[in-house]
């Protein structure tokens, strides 16, 4: 049996067992553990091995969670972006993480040295992975490719490692928490042209949601009285679009649209016989 716990491990507690003793807190008494011949310690193994390659990924630990996350991270839209976390090093290292602001989902699992997807939740497929050449240094972090709004939020980084200080078969858990704190599709172009009498402006695909403002040169008084119109997509990222009668044809337009990441700004500027658009970054 290929199992998180051998037999020998489960054999070596139980004869520290004391005979005789009260029952635990699951109401199992000791003596009857102790009584295992090598078929019932056999299926004993089994069953812990069973646990723990099951029923480990899926819990939601009884631990207490900090409502500060050790780290925080930024990260943008559809590259990658590394969740960090880090222990002292070790062998044989059980490593869970969860996203938790969305229903305790699981994002990865790794244990018996290879990664463990049956209990992945869908929406990670395929964008997950872990610098498994590093684990044994002590790096858990977690990568996460093709980013999505929806991965925004905190997750939980729990591992295990064997303990150096009690029986074989305990093992220590730590838990640490990560903040995706910061999500961002940046401004990556502004589209401004003039379709009859009036001046368009628009910009898609950002996040979070954009301003967009109208300016001329030279400065001017004029009011502009542009509709601004801003849409959700089904990715979660904004399209805005905005537009207007230029009131005074001698000065020249220009539309900035910005988020607390970036920002950039088009200008539409007056010839003697035509506008024409130029894209600058701000």
């Amino acid at each position: 049996m290929d199992g998180l716990i051998s037999g020998a491990e489960v054999t070596e507690v139980v004869k520290q067992l004391r005979g005789g003793g009260a029952p635990g807190i699951d109401e199992i008494h000791p003596g009857y553990l102790k009584a295992l011949d090598v078929v019932g310690l056999s299926w004993l193994s089994w069953l812990l091995s069973i646990y723990w390659s099951i029923y480990v990924p899926i819990l939601t630990y009884d631990v207490s969670v900090p409502d500060v996350a050790d780290s925080e991270v930024s990260c943008v839209f559809m590259e990658s972006c590394v969740l960090p976390c880090s222990f002292q090093g070790g062998a044989d290292v059980i490593i869970h993480w969860n996203q938790v602001t969305t229903g305790n989902l699981v994002v990865h699992s790794y244990y018996n040295k290879q990664d463990k997807f049956t209990h992945q939740n869908q929406r990670f497929k395929g964008r997950t992975s872990l610098f498994k050449d590093q684990i044994s240094e002590g790096n858990t972090s977690l990568q996460l490719t093709g980013v999505q709004v929806q991965d925004q939020g905190r997750y939980t980084c729990y591992f295990t490692v064997p303990s150096t200080s009690t029986p074989t078969l305990q093992k220590e858990l730590y838990v640490k928490q990560i903040r995706f704190a910061c999500f961002a599709a940046p401004v990556r172009k502004v589209d401004l042209q003039q379709v009859g009498d009036r001046i368009t402006c628009s910009s898609e695909g950002i996040y979070p949601e954009p301003e967009l403002t109208w300016s001329t040169s030279p400065p001017s008084n004029v009011t502009f009285k542009n509709e601004t119109e801003v849409q959700k997509t089904e990715q979660l990222l904004y399209n805005i679009s905005s537009s207007l009668i230029p009131s005074d044809t001698d000065l020249n337009y220009s539309c900035s649209v910005s988020t607390r990441r970036n920002k950039k700004r088009a200008t539409l500027f007056k010839t003697s016989e035509y506008f024409y658009s130029s894209t600058v970054l701000k």
